[in-house]
């Protein structure tokens, strides 16, 4: 991992301009549980390790993004696509991981029409409402409008995902189907140890 993945909220506070890249870009810790308020069975924890930024390209021209995605045996990402993303979702190690496609129309509703995707290479066509299986050491290419659900497939045990993509911006670029949306109300309760990127804002004072 980078040095500003084990940074705490000190570090943050002291940190100069030339970091200011990972503040922009929104690099570093994120966790969700997309507004389910049951993190366990509904949720993710993220790094982002690279990325460009959508509305400043001149300055970050980087095209491409990469995270490290954890779930939890048995969690979810409930279903979503995305507008301008395209990724390849690789399971890097641990349980499988579980892919339940669906085609969507211009207004971001299902539709039952298949849908194509390409797994290691492999171009394959599925139906709508189809569950893919992705081992460890496989990969599936997902593309904007194609919604997703991904599970770690239960008993397996936890799932690594690497995420490499198009530049990100879960800001304006994510279709939910059913829920509240990516970023939840945090309660803060304690002081943070580590921070997360939405964090950044209020730890992290440029000059």
């Amino acid at each position: 991992m980078p040095s500003f993945a084990s940074w705490k909220k000190e570090d943050w506070m002291k940190a100069g301009t030339e970091y200011r890249e990972i503040v922009d870009n929104m690099l570093g810790w994120d966790i969700t549980d997309f507004g389910s308020n049951d993190f366990e069975k509904v949720g993710l924890l993220i790094f982002t390790y690279r990325n460009g930024n959508l509305a400043n390209k001149a300055k970050y021209p980087k095209p491409y993004a990469e995270k490290l995605l954890l779930v939890d045996d048995g969690q979810e990402l409930p279903y979503h696509f995305h507008w301008k993303k395209m990724e390849d979702i690789i399971n890097r190690g641990g349980g499988n991981l579980l892919v339940e496609m669906h085609s969507s129309d211009k207004n971001g509703e299902f539709t039952e029409d298949p849908v194509t995707i390409t797994i290691d290479g492999q171009a394959k066509t599925v139906q709508s409402g189809d569950v893919l299986r992705i081992k460890p050491g496989e990969s599936i290419c997902l593309l904007p409008g194609q919604y997703h659900r991904l599970i770690g497939e239960p008993g397996t045990g936890k799932v690594m995902l690497f995420e490499v993509s198009s530049t990100n911006d879960d800001t304006v670029d994510n279709r939910f189907h059913a829920v509240s949306g990516r970023f939840p109300n945090i309660e803060e309760d304690v002081d943070p140890t580590y921070l997360i990127f939405k964090d950044y804002a209020k730890y992290v004072k440029f000059e």
